[in-house]
């Protein structure tokens, strides 16, 4: 297993071996996209945590949802990039990249949406994921009213928010135990 997981320093916490239960998953992983993830590989401290976590994060960006796989990925930057969590804007600046199949938009999306050329609908969905990054005290129901006059349904709006607080979530356990992102995320998508 060891061979498969990134050398080097990959956060401030002590790794412990990967304990059996994630074994197989890991090597999953690895089939399908080369490399463990170091989120994935710091959740090996607390292994009972991982499962519920993963499932849910799968299911937010990868199940059913009106939202492409792009606005998931561009909702995670936007409130990645908000909190300067660099783990997150790396590794998901990189799947926004494959997502768009365009470097270069990706990129810019990941350093600064509001100037990156995108429609009114895109710029108001991540400029309520960045409220509810912010100040969500201050999320109100025209933010609401103003993504359904774009086309979202209150399922996408709820998936919106949902992908938000789980990045906001993620952010915060990245930024608050120095993971470092994977090197082949800086290449990905390029």
């Amino acid at each position: 297993m060891s061979d498969i997981i990134q050398r080097g320093r990959i956060a401030w916490l002590a790794i412990p071996d990967t304990p059996e239960e994630l074994k197989g998953l890991f090597n999953k992983v690895v089939e399908n996209i080369g490399f463990v993830p170091n989120v994935f590989v710091t959740y090996t401290i607390r292994p009972t945590h991982f499962s519920p976590w993963f499932n849910h994060f799968r299911e937010l960006m990868h199940g059913d949802s009106e939202l492409t796989q792009a606005e998931r990925e561009m909702i995670a930057v936007a409130v990645s990039s908000e909190n300067q969590c660099l783990y997150c804007m790396v590794a998901h600046g990189a799947d926004l990249r494959v997502a768009l199949g365009d470097g270069i938009r990706g990129d810019r999306i990941t350093i600064d949406y509001r100037r990156a050329g995108l429609n009114e609908r895109h710029t108001a969905m991540l400029d309520y994921a960045v409220t509810i990054t912010r100040r969500p005290v201050e999320c109100s129901e025209a933010d609401i009213e103003r993504l359904r006059g774009l086309g979202f349904s209150d399922e996408a709006i709820f998936d919106i928010a949902e992908v938000a607080a789980m990045f906001n979530f993620t952010n915060r356990l990245a930024s608050a135990t120095g993971m470092l992102p994977n090197d082949e995320y800086h290449t990905l998508g390029r």
